[in-house]
């Protein structure tokens, strides 16, 4: 007579449970590897904006506005004059040996100009091979820069025309920065890196804890008459235990480092489960798919492990190629990035948080249950020895 469902989940719990108390290497690496590389990510963007990036300031003009220039230059937060060479030529090789990150070159005659009713220009060149450096440098560039000019329309070009001849550009562009105003990297990095890490880590134990028993050969004892309710309970600690770890991610950004939870702290919350599940759900689907734990792995890092380049939050996926733009929609994390920052930054409506959620259920059933379907046709397979499981040796 077969076990009630609820019981052979809970049986395939306990016994998950025992390999872990068993098992120290596998208890370390979902416990104190997860634990202390979410740590070492708090630790490594505390400093959550960038300070004094050295650039370098070529003053050709060489005259009292300028000279005002590169102190606002230097009392600017975010970048520090560290040199002003002679020539932007001595500039540029400062600039290749990255001893300074961005080049502000103040042509000749430049105020002269301006002072005259002219155009004139103030040039800002930065490095693109470190491009978040190298934009965050020119941002306090032109900002200063833009001081500067207001400065000087207001306290020389005002005096010598007259405030009634002043007149206001046509047009004006005005910016404001939304859901991040500080531009703090720990707020944009830490709510990308922290899941991601997670997710991997999450779907690495599933995989080894599933591929252990095909490797075993203990496939077909452990799924027993009720399969589907054995591997609910081998996956259900990992599940657990890693939607503990994303709750506590999102409360630390939200509430120690960041301004609370602009949205459903309930809908972000019910994520965590769900979205770590659908990672389990794919490391099923590699795992029934190969029925070879080494395979399976080496999959999860190739799909799991690459899934913050391709989730649309670092890298666009806006025109990118078919390739590129599928992939991004097979990926958990994706899903998990629009729900987050639709619910802990930007406040959206409930409502509109229901598609990635929804995303992620589908992600469950078809991945899960393709994955599933596959491991428990293996098991019920006329050879009961399956790939990579020890054979006996016959007579």
């Amino acid at each position: 007579m077969s076990r009630p469902v609820w019981a052979s989940a809970a049986a395939s719990f306990q016994r998950e449970l025992q390999h872990l108390r068993r098992d120290r290497a596998d208890l370390l690496l979902i416990t104190l590897l997860p634990a202390v590389m979410l740590g070492l990510m708090a630790w490594l963007f505390a400093a959550s904006v960038m300070r004094d990036i050295p650039i370098a300031m070529v003053d050709l003009d060489r005259s009292a506005e300028s000279r005002q220039l590169a102190r606002m230059l230097d009392a600017s937060p975010g970048v520090s004059v560290a040199s002003q060479p002679s020539s932007l030529a001595e500039a540029q090789s400062q600039l290749r040996r990255l001893d300074v990150f961005a080049v502000v070159l103040v042509p000749r005659d430049a105020t002269r100009q301006a002072l005259r009713g002219e155009q004139g220009t103030v040039f800002a060149y930065y490095n693109a091979t470190y491009l978040t450096t190298g934009q965050s440098a020119v941002r306090d560039i032109v900002e200063a820069v833009s001081a500067w000019n207001a400065r000087l329309l207001g306290e020389r070009i005002g005096k010598q025309v007259g405030p009634t001849k002043l007149r206001a550009p046509p047009i004006a562009v005005q910016s404001d920065i939304l859901h991040n105003p500080a531009r703090s990297y720990e707020l944009f990095l830490l709510p990308l890196l922290f899941p991601a890490i997670l997710s991997l880590g999450l779907a690495l134990a599933v995989a080894a804890s599933l591929g252990r028993e095909v490797r075993d050969g203990h496939l077909r004892d452990w799924l027993g008459d009720t399969p589907w309710s054995a591997i609910t309970g081998k996956v259900v600690p990992y599940v657990l235990l890693f939607s503990i770890y994303g709750a506590l991610g999102v409360l630390y950004l939200a509430l120690l480092r960041g301004d609370g939870i602009a949205g459903s702290a309930l809908l972000l919350m019910l994520g965590q489960p769900v979205f770590y599940l659908a990672c389990a759900a794919v490391a099923l689907l590699f795992v029934g798919l190969t029925r070879d734990m080494g395979t399976s792995l080496s999959a999860i890092g190739l799909s799991i492990g690459t899934a913050l380049a391709f989730s649309g939050a670092t890298f666009p996926v806006v025109d990118a190629p078919l390739f590129t733009r599928v992939w991004n929609l097979l990926l958990p994390l994706t899903a998990y990035v629009k729900l987050q920052t639709q619910q802990q930054f930007v406040g959206a409506p409930w409502g509109v948080s229901l598609w990635p959620l929804g995303t992620l259920l589908l992600m469950v059933l078809v991945a899960g249950g393709i994955g599933g379907w596959r491991l428990i046709a293996a098991a019920r397979s006329a050879d009961p020895v399956l790939p990579g499981a020890p054979r006996e040796t016959r007579a």
